[in-house]
């Protein structure tokens, strides 16, 4: 589903950006003086063990078995809501043209009765779509909960050794790496080791 996409997405972005910040903080007062760097004062080990791997978020939800099967799931029920709110509205269309049938024999009271009934239905009708989208919505928000969950723990395992300083997001609308060197790609084994790791994770 697009909404899960762009939540991760979103989610993401907003955790490299305070990654960016934090370490640029941190730094600031060391490798900048009046404007430009000074290079007296620059940390040369520190800029040696600076390694940056990243992972592209799109091989992730079209290879991760967790995410295709919970964007399915949420899609079929997604798609469940839409034909019953649209069936429902077939069945006020046909009582409202059913009851206009009869013509000029309906009298203004019996036309105004009807009227506010079809409207209590198409309140109802409203009412239980919205219902049903926020429970939807509140199991997507579950999901992608879980999801970054996983996704922490498996990232912490994975650079135990902490090989990499950083591990970023890249993918659609998200990327703002103007340069990537592929042998710093990540991804294959993100999704290797994710689909191993929730091979047997309960449903939500």
């Amino acid at each position: 589903m697009k909404q899960f996409s762009i939540v991760l997405n979103i989610v993401l972005l907003i955790a490299v950006a305070a990654l960016y910040y934090l370490h640029f903080k941190g730094s600031k007062k060391e490798l900048v003086k009046g404007g430009t760097v000074n290079p007296a004062t620059m940390d040369t080990s520190t800029a040696k063990r600076l390694i940056v791997a990243y992972v592209e978020l799109d091989s992730l939800n079209n290879n991760v078995t967790f995410i295709k099967q919970r964007k399915k799931e949420l899609e079929s029920e997604q798609k469940v809501i839409a034909n019953e709110y649209e069936s429902a509205y077939r069945s006020l269309t046909a009582e409202r043209d059913k009851f206009l049938q009869r013509g000029n024999a309906i009298t203004q009271q019996e036309a105004e009765e009807f009227q506010a009934r079809l409207g209590q239905k198409q309140q109802e009708v409203e009412q239980n779509k919205q219902a049903k989208g926020q429970r939807l919505a509140e199991k997507g928000a579950r999901i992608m909960e879980d999801m970054q969950t996983k996704l922490k723990t498996f990232m912490n395992e994975y650079n135990k050794d902490k090989r990499y300083t950083y591990i970023l997001a890249t993918g659609t609308g998200l990327d703002y790496l103007f340069y990537k060197d592929s042998t710093l790609n990540i991804t294959g084994d993100v999704i290797k080791g994710l689909n191993e790791q929730m091979k047997d994770s309960p449903k939500q």
